[in-house]
C-alpha cells in the first residue's frame, strides 16, 4: 500500500456497487422520492407565476385557489424530501457498516507478511475516516448532487419555456461554469488523496506514541514526541488547506458566473416587463428558475469536491481489498487425521519477506513424536521462534515440508492446522475485556467452570481473586493494569483451556518470578503429558526436564540430546549453560 499510488478518479467509486446492490429496493425508493422532490420544486415556480398573474388580478377567489395549490405543492415537497432524506441516510449508514465489516474481515485474512510493513494508524484511518467519507457520499452528497442536477436541468427547461431570449443568456454561462469544475476537480482529487494520507500519518504517529507511552515517559521523551506530533499535525493542516483553497476557488468562480448571469438576465427581463413584452409573473418565475439553476450549479460544484474526496477514499480502501493473502487454503484441502500431535520438519529453508538477505532457517529437519516435549535453545536470531511461526503457518517456507500428523500443512486449511495448536507467546496479547473473556479466547464455547479450572492450572486464580471484580474485572487496553507475570499466566490459562494436542511455548515463563515460575512449570508439566510440546527458551533452567533439547544456531540444528548429554558433549549448549549457571 503506497501513499504515492496514482488515484484512479471517480472510477474508484465502483467499489460501492457490490455494497449498494443488496439494498436496491431502498435505492429505487430514494430515487423516486428524489425525482418527486425535484419536480415539486420546479412546480413552485409555476405556483408563484399563478399567484402573481392570476391571483393578484383575478380577485380573492382566484388568489385563494392559487394559494391552496401552492400549499399542496409545498406539503408534497416536504413529504418527498423527508422520504428522500430518510432513505439515503439509511443507505449511507448501512453501506458504511458493510464496507467497514468487509475491510476488517479482509484484514483478518491477511497473514503476518502484510503486517510487517503496514502501519496500524494508517489502517485505522482507512477503516474510520475513509469509510466516513463514503458514508457522507452515499447518505448526502450523491442525493444532493442528483437532486440539484435534476433541478438544474428542469429549471433550464422551464427557463426556455418562460423566455427563450433570457434562457439563451443563461445557456452561454453553463459551459463556462462547467469548465472550472473540471479543472479544479482534478486538482482537488489529487489534493484530497494527499490530505487523507497526511491524516493517516498523524494517526500512525499518535498510535505509536500512545502504545509506547511508558517508554516515552521513562526516557523523558515527551517534548520530542509532542514536537513530532506537532510536525505531522501541521503537515496535515497544510495539505487540507491546499485542498480547501482549491475548492474555495471553484465555489467562487461558479457563484460569480452563475449569479452574475442571473443579475444580467433580471436586468434584461425587467426591460421587457417595462416594455410590456413580458408579464411580472413570467419574470418572477424566470428569476425563480434562474436562481434554482445557479444554486444547483453552485451546489453541484461544491459536491463535486466531496465526490473527489470520496473517490480518493475508495481508492485507499480498494488498495487494502486488493491485497491477497499469501497464506491461503488450497482448492482441495486435505483433512487432518485423528489428532496425535506428531510434528515433522523436513529440510525446511525460510527467509522472512522483509529480510530476504538473511536465512532464518536453513536445512532444518526435526521429528517430534506424539507426547514428546522438545526444547529449542540457542542464541537470539537462531531461528527458534521462526520454527513455531512456520508450524502455525503464519508463513510458508521457500523449500521443504512441514507435516502435522503426517499431512503437509500447506495442503490443509490454516484453520484446521491452527485448531490443533495451543500457543503461549513471549509477549502475550491481552484484550480490553474481562478476565473471563480473555481466558475464554482459547475456547469460546467454554463454560465459566472451565475458565476457572484453566486459571487454577495456570496458577492465576489467586491474583485474579484479588482483582476488584475477580473474573469479571475489565482489563485495560493491552492489559496495562496487570504485571508482566500476570499477563503471562492469563495467556497460559488461555492455552490450557484450548486443550490442543500440540502446545507451543515461546518463552512462556520468561516474565515470572521464581515462585510463580515454579507453580507454572508444575502446571505446564501436567498439561504437557499426552501432548506434543515445543518449548522455546533462553533460560536453560526451564528446559532441563525436556525429553529432548535441540540446540540451534544460524537457522540450523547443531546438537540434540538431553541436558546431561549436551553438557557432557560440550559445544554451544555447554557454553550457554556455563554462562547461565555460573552465578546459580
Amino acid at each position: 500500500m503506497s501513499g504515492n499510488a496514482a488515484p484512479r478518479g471517480v472510477a474508484s467509486l465502483r467499489l460501492l456497487f457490490p455494497f449498494l446492490r443488496p439494498y436496491r429496493a431502498r435505492g429505487i425508493g430514494a430515487v423516486v422520492a428524489l425525482f418527486a422532490a425535484a419536480g415539486l420544486t420546479l412546480a413552485i415556480g409555476q405556483g408563484l407565476r399563478q399567484i402573481i398573474d392570476d391571483g393578484f388580478g383575478g380577485g380573492p377567489g382566484a388568489l385563494n385557489q392559487a394559494a391552496i395549490v401552492m400549499a399542496m405543492i409545498v406539503a408534497a415537497l416536504g413529504v418527498a424530501t423527508s422520504a428522500r432524506y430518510y432513505l439515503v441516510t439509511w443507505l449511507g449508514e448501512r453501506v458504511a457498516a458493510d464496507i467497514r465489516r468487509a475491510v476488517f474481515d479482509h484484514l483478518t485474512r491477511l497473514d503476518p507478511r502484510f503486517y510487517e510493513t503496514a502501519r496500524t494508524g494508517d489502517l485505522m484511518s482507512r477503516l474510520t475516516a475513509d469509510v466516513a467519507l463514503l458514508q457522507s457520499l452515499i447518505g448526502s452528497a450523491i442525493s444532493m448532487g442528483l437532486r440539484n442536477a435534476l433541478t438544474g436541468i428542469g429549471a433550464f427547461a422551464m427557463l426556455v419555456l418562460t423566455s427563450t431570449k433570457l434562457a439563451s443568456l443563461m445557456a452561454v454561462v453553463v459551459p463556462i461554469v462547467v469548465l472550472p469544475m473540471i479543472i479544479f476537480g482534478r486538482r482537488e482529487r489529487r489534493l484530497s488523496r494527499v490530505s487523507q494520507e497526511r491524516v493517516a500519518d498523524l494517526a500512525a504517529t499518535a498510535e505509536e506514541a500512545i502504545n509506547g507511552m511508558r517508554t516515552v515517559q521513562a526516557f523523558t521523551h515527551e517534548p520530542a514526541e509532542r514536537a513530532r506530533y506537532g510536525v505531522e499535525s501541521e503537515r496535515s493542516v497544510q495539505a487540507a488547506l491546499r485542498r480547501v483553497l482549491t475548492r474555495s476557488a471553484l465555489i467562487l468562480s461558479v457563484i460569480l458566473l452563475g449569479f452574475g448571469a442571473i443579475t444580467f438576465a433580471l436586468w434584461v427581463g425587467g426591460q421587457d416587463v417595462i416594455a410590456g413584452r413580458m408579464s411580472g409573473g413570467d419574470l418572477t418565475a424566470f428569476v425563480f428558475y434562474a436562481v434554482l439553476l445557479a444554486s444547483a450549479g453552485a451546489t453541484v460544484s461544491e459536491l463535486w469536491g466531496e465526490i473527489q474526496r470520496a473517490a480518493a477514499a475508495a481508492d485507499r480502501l480498494a488498495e487494502i481489498l486488493a491485497v491477497q493473502p499469501t497464506i491461503a487454503s488450497p482448492a482441495n484441502p486435505l483433512p487432518l487425521p485423528v489428532a496425535e500431535g506428531r510434528v515433522t520438519f523436513r529440510d525446511v529453508a525460510f527467509r522472512y519477506p522483509s529480510r530476504p538477505e538473511a536465512s532464518a532457517l536453513d536445512g532444518f529437519s526435526l521429528d517430534v513424536a506424539p507426547g514428546e516435549t522438545v526444547a529449542l535453545v540457542g542464541p537470539s536470531g537462531a531461528g527458534k521462534t521462526t520454527v513455531l511461526s512456520l508450524l502455525l503457518r503464519f508463513y510458508d517456507p521457500q523449500s521443504g515440508v512441514i507435516l502435522l500428523d503426517g499431512v503437509d500443512i500447506a495442503k490443509a486449511t490454516p484453520e484446521a492446522v491452527r485448531g490443533r495448536i495451543g500457543l503461549v507467546p513471549q509477549d502475550p496479547v491481552i484484550f480490553s475485556a474481562t478476565v473471563t473473556d480473555n481466558i475464554r479466547y482459547g475456547r469460546p464455547e467454554a463454560s465459566d467452570n472451565d475458565v476457572r479450572a484453566a486459571a487454577e492450572a495456570a496458577s492465576a486464580a489467586s491474583f485474579i481473586a484479588a482483582l476488584p471484580e475477580g473474573f469479571a474485572t475489565h482489563l485495560g487496553a493491552r492489559g496495562v493494569t496487570l504485571s508482566g507475570g500476570q499477563r503471562q499466566r492469563i495467556a497460559i490459562a488461555r492455552a490450557i483451556l484450548r486443550d490442543a494436542p500440540v502446545l507451543l511455548l515461546d518463552e512462556a515463563t520468561s516474565a515470572l518470578d521464581a515462585e510463580s515460575e515454579y507453580a507454572v512449570q508444575v502446571a505446564l508439566a501436567r498439561l504437557s503429558k499426552g501432548r506434543t510440546t515445543l518449548v522455546v527458551a533462553h533460560r536453560l533452567a526451564t528446559v532441563r526436564a525436556a525429553d529432548r533439547i535441540v540446540v540451534m544456531e544460524g537457522g540450523r540444528i547443531v546438537a540434540t540430546g538431553t541436558h546431561e548429554a549436551l553438557l557432557a558433549e560440550g559445544g554451544l549448549y555447554a557454553r550457554l549453560a556455563a554462562l547461565q549457571f555460573t552465578d546459580a
